[in-house]
C-alpha cells in the first residue's frame, strides 16, 4: 500500500483537476479485472458482483486541497483563491506547481508578502490572508506581462508539494493523506475482492469533489442500501482517534451516522481483534453525509485511518491503514442480516 500511496499522492489532483489521479485508480482496478465506469462529473465507479441484489458502496476521494490563480500582481507574483478548506498558515513556505493550460507546470513557492525579517517589521504579526499570501514563481518575471508571457492565466490550478516520507518507525508523512490513504486502502482491498464469493455486491466510488462538498452525492447505483465513506479520522484536543487504529465516526457536523452500521463495525473489530476508536468530529463532513443531503435513502457510515494535522502536513501510521483495511475486509464478507 505504501508504494502505491507514494505514487498517488505525487499525482497533483486538487478538486476540479483530478483526471490523472482518477485514471491511475482506474488502471489499477482494471489491471486485476474489475469492471469500471465513469460518472459525467469524472468520478470512478467499480463493481464487485455479489449474490444479493442489495448492494454496498464504499467511497474514498482522490481530490485534494489546492488553489487557483486569482490575480497576477504587477510584481510578477500570484495571488490565490483556495480550493477546499484550510488555514493559509498551513501552506506558507510550501513549494507548489502552477498548472498552465498548455505546457509543463511551473514551479514556485507560497510565501507571505512580508517574508523577510530583514525588510519587514511585521513579518511575525502580519495576518496570513488572501491579500498577502503570494506565489513566488521560479522564473525570471518582474511584471504581470512577464507572467502572462509564460502562459499563466487567471484560473490556473495550483497544487502543493506533498513531501511524502515514510519513517523507519512506520509513520507516513505527507500532504493529501486525506483521502489518498483511503483510496489506496480500497485499491489494495480490491485485490482480495475479485476472488471472494461476496454475499452482497460491492461498489467502489472514487469521488473527485469531496473537498468542496459534493463528491459522492451522485451516480450511486439504485440497489445500494449501505453507503460507507472511507475517510480520515481527525486528531486533536478532545478527540479520541489516533494514528494507530481505525476511526469509526459516530457523529460529525452533519449529524449522527447510522447507529446499526456503527455497531456493526465495532462488533467486527471486537470479534477480529481490530484496533479501533469511536469518535465525533465537530467540523467535518463526508461524501456519505453529502449523499444523505442529496436525498439518497441509504444507511450511511464513516470510517478511516487516523490522520494527524489534517489539512496541513499530515501524518498517519501504517498500522492505522492496516486496521482500516482489515475492518473493510471483514465487513464486505459479512451479510446484512447479521446487522439486525
Amino acid at each position: 500500500m505504501i508504494d502505491t500511496l507514494k505514487t498517488l499522492v505525487e499525482i497533483p489532483s486538487p478538486s476540479g483537476m483530478t483526471e490523472e489521479a482518477i485514471r491511475f485508480a482506474e488502471k489499477e482496478l482494471q489491471s486485476i479485472g474489475v469492471k469500471t465506469s465513469r460518472l459525467h462529473k469524472g468520478a470512478l465507479l467499480a463493481t464487485f458482483p455479489g449474490r444479493s441484489k442489495e448492494a454496498r458502496l464504499l467511497t474514498a476521494h482522490v481530490d485534494t486541497l489546492g488553489a487557483m490563480v486569482k490575480d497576477i500582481l504587477p510584481s510578477g507574483r500570484l495571488r490565490l483563491t483556495q480550493v477546499g478548506g484550510y488555514a493559509w498558515t498551513a501552506i506558507e513556505g510550501e513549494n507548489c506547481l502552477v498548472h498552465r493550460e498548455e505546457g509543463e507546470a511551473i514551479e514556485g513557492t507560497i510565501l507571505i508578502h512580508q517574508s523577510s525579517v530583514h525588510v519587514y517589521k511585521d513579518t511575525n504579526s502580519a495576518e496570513r490572508s488572501p491579500s498577502n499570501i503570494e506565489v513566488r514563481l521560479d522564473e525570471k518575471v518582474h511584471s504581470r506581462e512577464d507572467v502572462t508571457a509564460l502562459g499563466i492565466e487567471i484560473g490556473d490550478f495550483v497544487s502543493f508539494d506533498p513531501r511524502f516520507k515514510v519513517t523507519t518507525s512506520g509513520y507516513v508523512k505527507s500532504r493529501h493523506l486525506d483521502d489518498k490513504a483511503s483510496v489506496v486502502i480500497l485499491l489494495d482491498l480490491a485485490k482480495d475482492l475479485v476472488s471472494y464469493d461476496l454475499p452482497h455486491t460491492v461498489h467502489f466510488l472514487i469521488s473527485n469533489y469531496e473537498e468542496v462538498g459534493f463528491g459522492g452525492n451522485a451516480g450511486i447505483p439504485e440497489e445500494v442500501v449501505e453507503y460507507i465513506a472511507v475517510d480520515m479520522g481527525a486528531l486533536g484536543d478532545g478527540q479520541h482517534s489516533d494514528e494507530y487504529t481505525v476511526s469509526i465516526c459516530a457523529k460529525d457536523s452533519s449529524g449522527p451516522y447510522d447507529i446499526n452500521l456503527r455497531r456493526k463495525f465495532t462488533s467486527l473489530c471486537k470479534e477480529h481483534d481490530i484496533a479501533y476508536k469511536v469518535d465525533i468530529y465537530p467540523y467535518y463532513g463526508s461524501d456519505a453525509s453529502a449523499a444523505i443531503r442529496a436525498g439518497y435513502d441509504v444507511k450511511h457510515a464513516l470510517i478511516g485511518p487516523g490522520i494527524e494535522s489534517s489539512h496541513s502536513y499530515e501524518r498517519t501510521h501504517v498500522s492505522s491503514m492496516e486496521a482500516t483495511r482489515e475492518l473493510l475486509n471483514r465487513y464486505v464478507q459479512s451479510t446484512m442480516e447479521e446487522e439486525a
